[in-house]
């Protein structure tokens, strides 16, 4: 990307699985998150599991203040989803450089399509260059909403 937006002073990014804070990422993604709202600890582990996953942490402390996973074969196609910004980190323009940082980190596999599903963050994820599906009719889904 160009013009990448960098993370605010204080923060790193991680893909380490073992610094993720999952007590942390559950009751923010089961109590929070309108997407995952009620979703058992045992089915947030296993999607940990499954995923390419994402932390920022604070440098000092080391607290994890955001979360992000993306599903993917690692070759052609990903999907970004529980993106989530504590809500004391909130407001500094932390949730945009990190999904600017997690799009680079994605860069080099060649992936031809990330998606992502959001409600109300249009604006944070058009700045970054996603967009609304050009052919909707082209897509369909198998599952409950």
């Amino acid at each position: 990307m160009n013009d990448t937006p960098s993370l605010p002073e204080g923060y790193e990014i991680s893909t380490d699985p073992a610094r993720i804070d999952v007590d942390r990422v559950h009751r923010w993604l089961s109590t929070d998150a309108y997407w995952a709202l009620d979703r058992p600890r045992e089915l947030q582990e296993r999607a940990i599991e499954g995923s390419l996953n994402f932390g920022v942490y604070e440098t000092v402390s080391g607290d994890q203040v955001a979360y992000a996973r993306v599903v993917t074969d690692g070759a052609t196609f990903g999907w970004l989803c529980d993106v989530y910004v504590d809500r004391s980190a909130r407001g500094r323009g932390l949730g945009t450089a990190f999904v600017a940082a997690v799009c680079d980190h994605l860069q080099p596999l060649g992936l031809r399509r990330v998606l992502l599903a959001t409600q109300d963050a249009h604006g944070v994820y058009e700045k970054l260059g996603f967009k609304g599906l050009d052919r909707p009719d082209r897509w369909m889904a198998l599952g409950r909403e």
